[in-house]
């Protein structure tokens, strides 16, 4: 196996404040990074778990021929080292989680510009506006629930329809995720600094149930510890996959709010890389046929490349989404939404 963990300085939120081997063609790299195949390694802080990314990041060491170093650890955490390292950081790429942390790095200054043949392959509504990050796969957030314990009827439709007290004790959240970060800076964008905080004490007011992340409130969801979940839709299939009776759903809340955004796991290089042309090459296969059917078929997420189809046994098609109007370029100050979990001690 060539895929390395490499490791690092432990640093803490508050810093920041089956593999595809078909045929399938990797989207053509820009003509300036031919040179990219005489690079013979790459760093990449990965913000994506290694048991999902692990496979495809060895597919791409398999094509290129680059050893491929890769730093596995929370996005809002590897975001903080980065900013933590300075131009002394040996990361050559950022593969986040989320929008929220490419957009601070981003806002930091810390990447570089994208070659336009790699932007053009995604739609611009799930890349930055300053061009320097791109969406690789989509992430819809949703409210995963018990099919036991409530109807298809009875479920809301909102995020505020969560703070009611039908709902005291029965919701699942995951603070420190990253993920949860960025819906939380989206209902800032959306609604406004106060109206946020209003949002989450009513949630702590309401007794929602603290987890470490997203995969435990499915899990607790399915054995009926709560009613419903605030999670990215990917996650319930695994479930499914182990047990196709697993009692849980995702549900698409239909207001429109930021409880039902699309969040993008994207990528970006790093003003520290050693080879630019190296580094623009693996986001480049990221985009490619090849791995974008990888996130359709193996991580169950959203392509974003145009083409490549949803394969999740009855995922909603991502048109079919009523997503907030939202620039996830927008989403971008991860800083003062730590700040205001801390706040309302939803983050200790």
């Amino acid at each position: 196996m060539f895929v390395k963990s490499i490791g690092g300085v432990q640093i803490t939120l508050v810093l920041l404040a089956g593999l595809l081997l078909t045929a399938c063609v990797p989207v053509q790299a820009p003509a300036d990074t031919a040179s990219a195949m005489e690079a013979t390694e790459l760093t990449v802080y990965s913000g994506r778990n290694e048991n999902l990314v692990g496979p495809l990041l060895e597919r791409y060491q398999e094509v290129s021929g680059v050893t491929v170093n890769v730093r596995y650890g929370g996005t809002a955490e590897l975001a903080a080292t980065i900013m933590e390292e300075g131009q002394n950081s040996p990361a050559d790429v950022f593969f986040g989680q989320d929008a929220g942390a490419l957009g601070a790095l981003s806002l930091a200054g810390r990447f570089t510009q994208l070659p336009a043949e790699i932007l053009d392959r995604v739609d611009p509504r799930f890349q930055s506006g300053r061009g320097d990050w791109v969406g690789a796969s989509g992430r819809a957030r949703v409210f995963v629930y018990n099919t036991e314990m409530v109807s298809m009827d009875e479920l809301p439709n909102d995020i505020w329809e969560l703070t009611e007290p039908q709902w005291k004790g029965k919701i699942g959240w995951a603070p420190t995720n990253g993920s949860f970060q960025a819906f939380v800076t989206a209902v800032r964008v959306l609604e406004g600094e106060d109206r946020a905080r209003e949002w989450l004490e009513a949630m702590i007011a309401n007794d929602v149930q603290v987890y470490a992340k997203n995969t435990p409130i499915v899990e607790a969801t399915g054995r009926g510890e709560v009613v419903l979940g605030l999670v990215n839709h990917y996650y319930l299939y695994r479930f499914l996959k182990e047990d196709p009776g697993f009692q849980a759903k995702n549900h698409h809340p239909a207001a429109g709010d930021a409880g039902a955004m699309i969040n993008v796991a994207g990528a970006a290089v790093l003003d520290t890389a050693k080879d630019r042309a190296a580094a623009e090459a693996f986001v480049a296969f990221l985009l490619s046929d090849e791995a974008q059917t990888y996130f359709s078929e193996q991580t169950n997420e959203y392509p974003l490349v145009v083409g490549i189809p949803t394969t999740a046994d009855g995922l909603l098609p991502l048109a079919d989404v009523n997503t907030p109007d939202i620039d996830l370029t927008d989403i971008d100050d991860l800083q003062g939404t730590l700040e205001l979990l801390q706040e309302v001690n939803a983050l200790q």
